[in-house]
């Protein structure tokens, strides 16, 4: 433990024993918990944590824009299963990492924002001071917990509490405000280190209740249609060999949520992916493995599920894994909750089924494969076209072959047609590769996805973003140049969001939707060192892409689409009013 050295009188006299400040009980409590990476950005009054954290050891990657630091805080805990660290500065640096923080808690990523703050006796009398803001107040309406240490003494039980929260039941974003004060404050060297506290099982096993399982592998029994739903939460479990093992025992298909994909190969036989639209309203046991019913999931009910109108629920029964019981029931009902964490509940399941378990009736086998033969024919059709410029869908076939060709590289993607598309084309094939806006749908993540990808798992990151969704953390280039990160960033061009071709009716200005026109996004990344590559056809797409693999450079490539390609509102068209009129 790091401590303030003793001062020594003229007569060589020790005259106060070894003393430990604020700086320094944060980061021992920090480095005993195994923290060895924090995402953030220095300023008043965290600079000097950052710079002892450093230099104590700590991984300390500084952004440009505290929301990019704290997106990569948030994926590094998906990731690990350890709470991912954003640092920020006090008030506007709080409120920069607070999209992110919610965010974490939405995703159920397990994130701890740290933020410096002003002192408390000024705050509550609002007497202006500087950055002046109840951050505590603020954070707690969107964060899964949230704490204030005033004492030195107490930072390591509040280090240890943040984790604990972030990580235990459903993991989510934790908010621990650290006023200046905080820092300069010294206790005794050996008081501080008895002080701090190491977490023991932060996040322990939850076993599913015998009746509970029992009540599922019946259900799972008598179904004629079954289909299982593989969600993030099934990814973030880590019990990669249980799941297949369940899958492939019980011959049910599966359909992964984006972040599930490649949980087993999305060329499995068992995958559904392809008849989506056919599965959910077809199925008559749908079972989720860390999935929730929302709207990614048309909240169980309309014409999705086969119901008989917009709120209508199709009659499925409903099994689902989820670690919390408030869960169930949130839409639909669900005949069989099975409430424990995934590991567990998949391992119950596998210790009770039987042998001779009898798969599913052949016939619904065969109508998911007549309808995936056919589609994935159809795909086929549209990938092989080669438009001049280029599509969204003849710029993806290339993407599909890179990740295929590169399987232990991480794949980050945001937009809005980026998006969809890219979760419909490019396949996945190991855990965990495949990170992307989830729940929320948010854009700006891409970025600071990116750096912690690199960061965390020392592969090579592949970005398709749209060229709006780049635009909100496109600045991070610079920090993806400046710690030589093997990041290769396509930014699909067409000119605006959604498409470029929108004009403002009045003639004043440009449309809201539209960018300037033949933008080079790729000049931004040489600008910084990095490699920038303008790409016009798939042929040199492929190229760049492949170039960008081999060198592990920061990569750019401005991939100029034809601007009409996009869809207003992606496929989520039925969420936007002006659509619902039509």
């Amino acid at each position: 433990m790091g401590t303030i050295e003793p001062q020594i009188a003229a007569g060589g006299d020790v005259q106060q024993e070894p003393m430990a400040d604020g700086f320094q009980l944060v980061i021992d409590a920090l480095k005993l918990n195994g923290v060895d990476t924090i995402f953030g950005l220095p300023g008043i009054p965290i600079t000097d944590l950052a710079r002892r954290a450093q230099a104590d050891g700590i991984r300390v990657l500084a952004f440009r824009h505290e929301q990019s630091a704290g997106y990569a805080a948030s994926i590094a805990g998906f990731l690990t299963q350890k709470p991912g660290i954003c640092l920020t500065v006090s008030a506007p640096g709080f409120l920069n990492g607070l999209n992110a923080l919610a965010h974490a808690t939405v995703n159920c990523f397990p994130m701890i924002l740290i933020s410096g703050s002003s002192e408390r006796e000024i705050v509550d009398l609002q007497q202006g001071d500087y950055e002046e803001l109840d951050q505590l107040a603020i954070a707690r309406p969107v964060a899964k917990a949230a704490y204030r240490v005033l004492h030195a003494e107490d930072i390591g039980v509040g280090i240890a509490r943040a984790i604990r929260a972030a990580v235990s039941g459903r993991p989510g974003g934790v908010y621990l405000d650290l006023p200046a004060k905080l820092f300069a404050q010294s206790i005794d060297a050996e008081l501080g280190r008895k002080t701090l506290i190491k977490v023991v099982d932060a996040a322990p096993k939850q076993i599913p209740a015998t009746e509970a399982v029992a009540r599922v592998l019946d259900l799972l029994k008598g179904a004629q249609k079954p289909l299982i739903i593989l969600g993030k939460g099934a990814a973030y479990a880590q019990c990669d060999s249980e799941l297949k093992n369940l899958i492939e025992i019980t011959g049910i298909p599966y359909l992964p949520m984006s972040m599930a994909k490649g949980l087993l190969p999305d060329t499995h036989e068992q995958c559904a992916s392809a008849a989506r639209s056919f599965v959910l309203p077809a199925a008559d046991v749908v079972m989720l493995i860390g999935a929730r019913l929302n709207w990614l999931l048309s909240h169980g009910k309309g014409k999705t599920w086969g119901g008989k109108g917009a709120k209508a629920w199709g009659g499925q029964k409903f099994v689902q894994i989820d670690i919390s019981p408030q869960e169930a029931d949130s839409n639909v009902r669900v005949d069989a909750p099975l409430i424990g964490d995934i590991g567990s509940c998949v391992s119950s399941l596998l210790n009770e089924m039987k042998s001779g378990w009898t798969k599913p009736p052949a016939e619904w086998i065969n109508a998911i494969n007549e309808k995936k033969t056919a589609n994935v024919a159809k795909m086929s059709e549209t990938l092989a076209r080669n438009p001049v410029p280029m599509n969204f869908h003849s710029a993806l076939n290339v993407v599909r072959d890179i990740v295929r060709e590169n399987p232990e590289a991480l794949f980050v993607n945001e937009g809005a047609n980026a998006l969809d598309f890219t979760r419909s084309i490019v396949d996945m094939f190991r855990p965990r590769k495949r990170i992307d806006v989830g729940t929320w749908g948010i854009m700006g993540v891409g970025m600071g996805y990116c750096v912690a990808a690199a960061a965390v798992s020392g592969e090579q990151v592949i970005a398709v973003e749209g060229d709006s969704a780049f635009g909100f953390s496109g600045m991070e280039v610079e920090t993806i140049c400046r710690y030589n990160l093997p990041v290769c960033i396509v930014v699909m061009n067409n000119n605006g969001v959604y498409k470029g071709t929108d004009k403002d009716p009045t003639g004043r200005d440009p449309a809201p939707t539209a960018f300037v026109k033949g933008a080079r996004y790729d000049k931004l990344m040489e600008a910084f060192g990095g490699v920038g590559v303008q790409a016009s056809t798939p042929a040199e797409l492929r190229k760049a892409m492949a170039e960008a693999i081999r060198s592990k450079r920061p990569t750019l490539i401005n991939a100029v689409i034809d601007e009409t390609a996009g869809t207003e509102s992606g496929r989520i068209t039925s969420l936007n009013p002006s659509a619902r009129k039509k």
